[in-house]
């Protein structure tokens, strides 16, 4: 086979996993702006707003240690990516009706925004594990890059759709209402997927060409039978990824001080959050191949990234704000790639469902204890900025400690 081609082919899997990230994320990063507006029109405090937006992010790390190794035990990856897929694409067009049904209008937008995080929550792990092991052949971290990028190019296509609906209606039901059509598509490209990505477990065919076997074949030996998943590690690491994860504020509490205390317009905000989402995708496709040169140590700028977002993003001046949205991005970008590379070769192949699972469910917790700590003290700004900074510089040292625990073992 023609070096070229085996490129091609090992590529292929890995854009067709992104693409289909591109088309959700175009549904669900289109409406995730928004939820802090529709939310506070629907009645809701800040306090909710943190709760709401902060749980959603939980359930959708926290859920995956239920998932992951359910994933991993089953063995059906494709039918756990799949259906959290289509629960995304459910939950978030029903937003449309949420505005029209009065009082319950506020629950059930909140179990609607809820409910799309859960689809992330389920089809998350087993996904990974289906595009860790397609990108494998390409190096990790331009892998994961490469299909982060791609998956934020919907993040910010799908603002901007928003966007361009609420100018030219200002109704934010039709917003909502028009992302059923990406979210038809991600389904079809999806089928379209699983037909060409297959084989025992969900993987690849030994025959696809991408030098992957069938996913699970490195659980048959006898290594594999005593690899342990909870090193230390890999429980400082999670560890680390909870104290950052309580200082990244949800964007919900973002777009709601925007159109609260900054006078942003609704329709604005989808735009700032595309500018968030193109700073992300320059952080993961950065941070990326720096990680495949240079290794872990590219995440140490995620406590640093991540405690400059309450003085900026929470400002009363729409220029800092603007600069902490993009900072924001940043961090999100490189939580949502590098990260999970590196989670990736600190655990057996076999077992990496469930350590996606178990390192989201320490993500997740953190997720929710940062959105009632920003919905507390989001009038008490300075105090605010402070306990950030403190959550972040004890995840720096855990990072550290990991780090060089993990160096002195290779």
């Amino acid at each position: 086979m023609a070096p070229g081609t085996k490129r091609r082919l090992n590529w292929g899997p890995v854009l067709g996993f992104g693409l289909v990230s591109l088309a959700t994320d175009l549904v669900s990063d289109g409406a995730r702006p928004l939820a802090g507006p529709l939310l506070a029109q629907l009645g809701a405090s800040a306090l909710l707003v943190g709760l709401v937006t902060g749980g959603a992010e939980a359930a959708a790390q926290g859920l995956r240690l239920v998932f992951g190794p359910w994933a991993d035990r089953t063995r059906q990856y494709w039918t756990f990516t799949m259906a959290g897929y289509a629960l995304t694409a459910v939950c978030v067009p029903l937003l449309a009706f949420t505005p029209g049904i009065g009082a319950a209008g506020l629950v059930l937008a909140s179990v609607l925004i809820i409910g799309d995080r859960v689809g992330k929550a389920v089809r998350s792990p087993a996904k990974t594990v289906l595009l860790a092991a397609v990108a494998k052949p390409v190096g990790r971290g331009r892998g994961f890059a490469v299909h982060k990028s791609l998956d934020l190019a919907g993040a910010l296509l799908g603002p901007l759709i928003v966007a361009a609906v609420l100018a030219a209606t200002g109704v934010v039901s039709v917003a909502f209402a028009v992302l059923a059509i990406p979210a038809a598509l991600a389904l079809v490209l999806l089928g379209w997927l699983r037909r060409r990505v297959q084989g025992p477990g969900g993987g690849l065919p030994a025959t696809a060409g991408t030098g992957v076997g069938p996913l699970g074949d490195a659980g048959n030996g006898p290594a594999a039978k005593t690899a342990s998943l909870f090193s230390g590690v890999f429980i400082r690491f999670a560890l680390a990824a909870f104290f950052w994860s309580a200082g990244l504020v949800a964007f919900g509490v973002i777009s709601f001080h925007l159109t609260t205390a900054v006078a942003v317009p609704v329709s604005v905000v989808p735009l700032l959050y595309a500018g968030a989402m193109g700073a992300a995708a320059l952080g993961a496709l950065a941070s990326g191949v720096l990680y495949d040169r240079a290794g872990g140590a590219v995440l140490l700028v995620m406590p640093l990234l991540i405690a400059a977002v309450p003085v900026l993003a929470l400002a009363p001046g729409a220029a800092l704000v603007l600069a902490g949205v993009l900072i924001w991005g940043v961090a999100t970008g490189i939580q949502d790639s590098t990260v999970k590379a590196l989670v990736a070769d600190l655990v057996p192949e076999h077992r990496q469902g469930t350590a996606y699972g178990v390192f989201a469910a320490f993500e997740g917790g953190g997720a929710l204890a940062g959105g009632a700590l920003y919905g507390a003290l989001y009038d008490a700004r300075p105090l605010l900025i402070a306990a950030v900074a403190g959550l972040q510089a004890v995840a720096l040292i855990l990072l550290l400690v990991s780090l060089a625990a993990r160096d002195a073992k290779a």
